[in-house]
């Protein structure tokens, strides 16, 4: 089974930054489209970027504000949140792209607001 680990969410203004890690075990993560996806009450989960070895997709919604990357000596995947939003508000999980595993870590929460 595919574990994830996501960290590194908080509370931030309007305009402030956070960094989201992912860690992943029980399988080799490399071999998988990686991505963040995120969920705010009431709303279905949603993809917020995903990687491979070499491309990127964003959603419409934080194209040039976030950033996603991995590290794969780690297992690891981050993501790099800039200017962020109220919208932006949600908990945060990461898991394969386009068909995520069944399983979905705690996920990190993210809570932007002044």
């Amino acid at each position: 089974q595919v574990q994830f680990v996501e960290s590194g969410g908080g509370l931030v203004q309007p305009g402030g930054s956070l960094r989201l890690s992912c860690a992943a075990s029980g399988t080799i993560s490399s071999i998988f489209v990686m991505g963040w996806y995120r969920q705010a009450p009431g709303k279905q989960r949603e993809l917020v970027a995903a990687l491979t070895g070499s491309s990127t997709v964003y959603s419409d919604s934080v194209k040039g504000r976030f950033t996603i990357s991995r590290d794969n000596a780690k297992n690891t995947v981050y993501l790099q949140m800039n200017s962020l939003k109220p919208e932006d508000t949600a908990v945060y999980y990461c898991n394969r792209f386009p068909v995520p595993f069944n399983y979905w870590g705690q996920g990190t929460q993210v809570t932007v607001s002044s």
